[in-house]
């Protein structure tokens, strides 16, 4: 079986092209904001793309002394829907970019 002149260097090239998407990809997604609510809009939560907590609103009809684990739950329930949404955007635009390959550790 007779190699292909330059078979090499064009994996090469793809890898690099896909390198640079996977870079633009990971910078756009720390820009993109995802928010999630719980408890009617009592409690809301904003992750960058890069799963990180950007903000937490809490409005005071949300706290109730005498039931501070309603609230601490809110806070779970909104912090887990916006990260959801923003690993599951994440998984979604990393496929496009690597035609499903599997690239542990990217994301």
């Amino acid at each position: 079986m007779a190699k292909r002149p330059g078979g090499n260097a064009n994996i090469m090239m793809q890898a690099q092209r896909m390198q640079t998407q996977i870079k633009r990809l990971q910078e756009s997604l720390e820009e993109e904001i995802y928010e999630g609510a719980a408890g009617g809009g009592l409690v809301r939560v904003k992750v960058d793309g890069r799963q990180t907590i950007k903000s937490i609103e809490i409005t005071p009809d949300a706290i109730n002394p005498d039931d501070l684990d309603e609230l601490a739950d809110l806070l779970v329930a909104a912090t887990n829907m916006a990260l959801t949404d923003s690993k599951e955007t994440s998984q979604t635009e990393m496929r496009k970019i690597t035609g499903g390959l599997s690239l542990p550790g990217l994301f």
